[in-house]
């Protein structure tokens, strides 16, 4: 039974050394070659190029009224930029709503924080995800 063992260590020692052998040895003729296609370069320039016209990064904001009253929120808009002057604020249309989304914010960590701080004015508003305008950010 010893035996048994004692051959099993011997084997697992004897691989242990190859495999460290093994990874000391180093080739110093070896080179990598890297081939590209041409058009690989005209896609990345184009992508920059799309980049700077988008101007706007995936992002959150919060929605403090959604309804189908267009005075309402218009009224809501002008009175959140009253009370946060810092704040952006945004009126959207998508049929047949209106939705009031203010900020821009890059985390929907800072997003929360936020929403807690208006919570008590704004009793129904919540976190969405949206594209944010990179112009906005500070």
């Amino acid at each position: 039974m010893k035996d048994k063992y004692f051959l099993n260590f011997l084997i697992f020692c004897f691989l242990i050394s190859n495999s460290s052998f093994a990874q000391t040895k180093a080739d110093t003729d070896s080179a990598i070659i890297i081939t590209k296609d041409q058009r690989l370069d005209e896609l990345v320039q184009k992508q920059k190029e799309i980049n700077m016209q988008k101007q706007s990064i995936p992002g959150y904001r919060i929605q403090v009224y959604f309804g189908g009253d267009r005075q309402k929120a218009n009224d809501l808009k002008q009175e959140f930029v009253v009370k946060h002057p810092d704040m952006s604020a945004y009126v959207t249309y998508q049929q047949p709503n209106f939705k009031v989304r203010v900020g821009d914010f890059r985390t929907r960590l800072e997003a929360g924080r936020f929403l807690k701080q208006i919570g008590g004015e704004y009793t129904s508003s919540f976190i969405v995800p949206e594209e944010i305008s990179i112009k906005q950010l500070k």
